[in-house]
């Protein structure tokens, strides 16, 4: 069943939540469009051929599946990496609430093959923010339009989330052809295209340390380290000495390589630090953020998909009369049973408001660079930093969800393979692992976002929510579960804010739950408020999914309480006990 971008959804939801302007708002049509054919065209075929026959190491070479490289030059060439980049390093200068539904649509249609460009994202603004000038000018624009690609390498076999943890070695050094330079040695698990065909060049971002390093994070530097050296003339040169050792075997995925990468078996890698010595993990929380929000429209991608999926098939599908049917006639489609619909509104509903809140988190950042006045900028800032981790756990959490529903729908012929609805969930499941796994972005919720200003930048979202309710004026169904999930937020915020830090720790995870419902129906509700105004069809669905929202996501909301709360029960808890 083919994949075909909601672009209406796309853009009403832009228009509500982000908004546009200028060129942007002009060009957007036609953006979402073309993203909406390349996805639909040159993706999604690939998708469960690619899924079956996997990436494959030879010889030391990774060969990505047929299509791969064909999709990712026809990307390269319509100049789709650059869209939300600077204009001086070759991109298009768009807003990421522009960029941020291309990147969706890609990652429903393949999320594989996505995967590759959402790592160098995160590579070209890393460099654009902490990059020397000789280090911008030699691999920005390389990167920016493609040409070649960046990876993150960060985890080792014995340091997995605890970087501080880590032994790979950097040793610095000097010669005539090189300048100043280090030489790396050790090894990098679970490396995202860490090596492929796609391209001519792979740009490593490698954490490790100096031979002087303090112990724990404070001792972690930052390099870059191509796999090819550079020539003097912008072209890859001679080979680095790293290579990947093996491909994980994974879950899901399959057709993306995850490499266990090997640096420095001869003389050692060479590299060239970026950013100060022993600050190299404050460097690479910039490729990190961009990669969360990016994991978390991926958790929104594969919802999108996994529905559009059970959408399908509950129109296809024939089984047994529903009820409340007279006995006689021609039976019709599941999609006319009382819980199937219940199932396909709840993946609907909640793919809805994870876009919504993804969208609002991309403006949120596009604020935070563009903003006029200052104040604003360091406004938007504090809010889209509160917003990353939500956006990271709360939707790649529900995209397993919404996955596993969408395997329900097809019933038995959903845990068969052929159907490809299983793939969805494989593929989702990583989701709320990497990049931070989502435990860890409740922490940093509660132990850092709130924290560091005790809660101002939650009470002020919180305030805006507020506002909203005196608009809701003859929606009832969603105003008062929206009411009192915004006051158990605040309660919530208010608890955590002066909870001791292990009790606080404990209850960070329902309470980042808490914070995505609440948000996600906020930002449903001003949806359900602009389509009223429009009427047909369209604003019918979106005022009842708004609704159904509300009455079976908000009203979970107070029930996060007694968890946020019961943090001693979990810290009291004897590890002998289990």
């Amino acid at each position: 069943m083919p994949y075909a971008a909601p672009l209406a959804d796309m853009r009403f939801t832009i228009d509500t939540v982000a908004g546009l302007s200028g060129e942007a708002a002009e060009v957007a049509d036609a953006i979402l469009d073309e993203a909406a054919k390349f996805a639909a065209g040159e993706l999604d075929p690939l998708n469960q051929p690619a899924d079956r026959i996997g990436s494959i190491l030879e010889n030391g070479v990774v060969r990505t599946p047929p299509g791969f490289r064909e999709a990712y030059r026809r990307y390269v060439e319509a100049g789709w990496m650059g869209l939300s980049c600077d204009p001086e390093h070759g991109g298009q200068g768009l807003p990421l609430g522009l960029a941020t539904p291309v990147v969706e649509m890609w990652n429903s249609a393949c999320m594989s093959w996505a995967l590759c460009p959402l790592l160098n994202a995160g590579a070209i603004d890393l460099l654009a923010a902490h990059g020397s000038p000789e280090q911008q000018l030699l691999y920005l624009k390389k990167l920016v339009s493609g040409e070649w690609t960046g990876t993150m390498n960060l985890t080792e076999p014995q340091a997995g989330s605890d970087l501080g943890a880590l032994r790979t070695r950097a040793v610095p050094t000097r010669d005539a052809r090189w300048g100043e330079h280090y030489r790396i040695s050790g090894q990098k698990i679970f490396i995202t295209y860490g090596e492929h065909d796609l391209c001519d060049n792979i740009v490593h971002m490698v954490l490790a340390r100096t031979p002087d390093a303090p112990p724990g994070s404070r001792g972690i530097s930052l390099f870059l380290v191509p796999k090819f050296l550079p020539d003097g003339e912008g072209k890859p040169g001679e080979r680095n000495d790293l290579r990947p050792l093996r491909l994980e075997e994974k879950l899901g995925i399959h057709a993306s390589p995850t490499c266990v990468m090997s640096f420095g078996e001869g003389e050692g890698a060479i590299g060239w630090r970026i950013g100060e010595e022993n600050r190299g993990l404050e460097c690479m929380f910039t490729m990190m953020n961009t990669e969360r929000l990016g994991v978390g429209v991926q958790g929104l991608a594969i919802a999108e998909r996994a529905y559009q999926q059970a959408r399908d098939y509950a129109w296809m599908r024939v089984q047994s009369r529903p009820v409340g049917m007279p006995p006689s006639g021609t039976v019709p489609p599941i999609i006319h049973h009382p819980d199937v619909r219940r199932m396909l509104l709840s993946m609907r509903a909640a793919t809805e408001a994870m876009r919504a809140l993804a969208y609002f988190a991309a403006a949120a950042i596009d604020a935070s660079r563009h903003a006029e006045a200052v104040e604003a900028q360091f406004k938007a800032q504090r809010r889209a930093d509160l917003l990353i981790p939500v956006v990271k756990a709360w939707c790649t959490d529900l995209g397993v969800e919404v996955a596993s529903t969408g395997i329900q729908v097809h019933g038995g012929m959903g845990y068969i393979e052929e159907t490809g609805a299983a793939q969805y969930l494989r593929d989702a499941r990583i989701a709320p692992i990497y990049e931070g796994t989502n435990g860890i972005q409740a922490n940093d919720l509660v132990g850092r976002k709130l924290g560091r200003d005790q809660g101002e930048a939650a009470r002020e979202l919180i305030a805006e929510m507020r506002a909203t309710l005196a608009a809701l004026d003859g929606l009832d169904a969603i105003r008062s579960p929206l009411e009192t999930g915004i006051e158990a937020l605040g309660q919530a915020t208010k608890h955590l804010v002066g909870a001791e830090p292990a009790l606080a720790a404990a209850g960070s995870a329902p309470y980042l739950a808490l914070f995505g419902t609440v948000a996600g129906g906020w930002l449903m509700a001003r949806l359900a408020l602009a389509a009223r105004s429009h009427g047909g069809d369209f604003a019918a669905a979106k005022l009842a999914t708004a609704r159904f929202y509300a009455e079976h996501f908000l009203t979970r909301a107070p029930s996060y309480l007694p968890a946020i709360a019961g943090g001693a029960t979990v810290v009291d808890f004897d590890p002998d006990w289990f």
